[in-house]
């Protein structure tokens, strides 16, 4: 059994940082979920992924912008976008900085709900 872990958003975004290049880096992961920091500079460049992806906004505002809708955001807030769906983030301000989420298999969970 893996022991618990603890993490800091400032120190996830100090060690993105002082690698440079990528707007992402995976700090954690166990079977199908995996945790990243994201912060892209300006504009968000990403693509559907195959996986259920939620964020966890650390810092900052924009548009969130998926399925058909376009929804403001700020710290705090939670975004879901299940896999392989289009969405944006959009107009994010220079302090933004999100958690990134990934979970379950290829093509996303089942609907439960």
């Amino acid at each position: 059994m893996p022991a618990p872990m603890h993490y800091t958003p400032d120190a996830a975004l100090t060690a993105l940082k002082q690698e440079g290049g990528e707007p992402f880096r995976e700090f954690f992961a166990h079977g199908s979920l995996a945790l990243e920091i994201y912060e892209p500079e300006g504009v968000d460049l990403q693509v559907p992924h195959s996986r259920d992806e939620v964020y966890v906004v650390i810092s900052g505002s924009g548009t969130f912008a998926g399925g058909g809708a376009r929804t403001r955001f700020y710290a705090g807030d939670f975004l879901f976008a299940p896999a392989d769906a289009e969405h944006r983030l959009e107009g994010v301000t220079g302090d933004f900085a999100t958690r990134v989420i990934f979970r379950g298999p290829a093509g996303g969970e089942a609907h439960e709900c």
